[in-house]
């Protein structure tokens, strides 16, 4: 007798754009799962679709991948957090610590983590636009911020030893996914009170840090000034 044929995949009826966002999800879910080496042909079978259907929504890979990151890494970044980390009408060590707690929300996540890994093992560009976004967004406008908290001169150019120290705080609350969703570790028991424990640290060393490295600096400057 024959092999029988695979049976096809029971597709649900679904507008254009309610199909487009299952698609993106699915594919967050899939590739957050098994990686980017994960195949189309893969996708569609667990979408319940065929890999024709998904290509006439995405083109190639590429154009889902890209997709993906929109989804993951630029739609859950909130523009209102920028404001807050410069609104000078409330201590700065509680401004990183709400800052935080609402971040760790969206990055300690399954999908946020495990995809972010995967990008940087396979190679793509996930992770340097991401943190190109962070820097331009976050980390420079942290750096002026907490000059202006310890009275520490504003107008100097961010150092990168200053950015470096921003990355040491950032680092260390994303690890927490890391812990959990990578290696399967214990996490801490309560990780708001845990968040506040690294601002508070990062906060007690940090501005002397900043000033150390303005100073060194200064005779730099100078010279450049002079010059002009």
């Amino acid at each position: 007798m024959p092999a029988s044929k695979a049976p096809s995949p029971q597709r649900r009826r679904l507008s254009p754009a309610d199909r487009e966002r299952d698609i993106v999800a699915g594919a967050v879910a899939f590739f957050a799962e098994f990686g980017f080496d994960g195949a189309t042909r893969d996708l569609a079978q667990r979408l319940g679709i065929t890999q024709p259907l998904l290509y006439r929504y995405f083109p190639g890979k590429d154009a889902l991948l890209d997709r993906v990151y929109q989804e993951v890494y630029q739609s859950r970044w909130q523009s209102e957090w920028e404001t807050a980390i410069a609104d000078r009408s409330i201590p700065i060590e509680e401004r990183l610590k709400r800052f935080y707690r609402a971040y760790a929300a969206v990055i300690q996540t399954y999908e946020w983590v495990r995809l972010f890994m995967f990008a940087g093992l396979k190679g793509l560009d996930f992770n340097s636009r991401y943190l190109a976004f962070l820097r331009a967004r976050l980390f420079e406008r942290m750096v002026i911020e907490i000059r202006a908290a310890n009275g520490l001169d504003e107008a100097a150019p961010v150092s990168e030893e200053e950015i470096e120290l921003i990355w040491s705080l950032h680092a260390g609350i994303f690890y927490i996914g890391v812990r959990k969703f990578i290696y399967g570790m214990p996490i801490p028991a309560d990780p708001e009170a845990d968040i506040d424990v690294k601002v508070n640290a990062f906060l007690n060393g940090a501005p002397a840090a900043f000033a150390s490295v303005i100073d060194r600096a200064k005779p730099a400057r100078r010279k450049v000034a002079a010059r002009k």
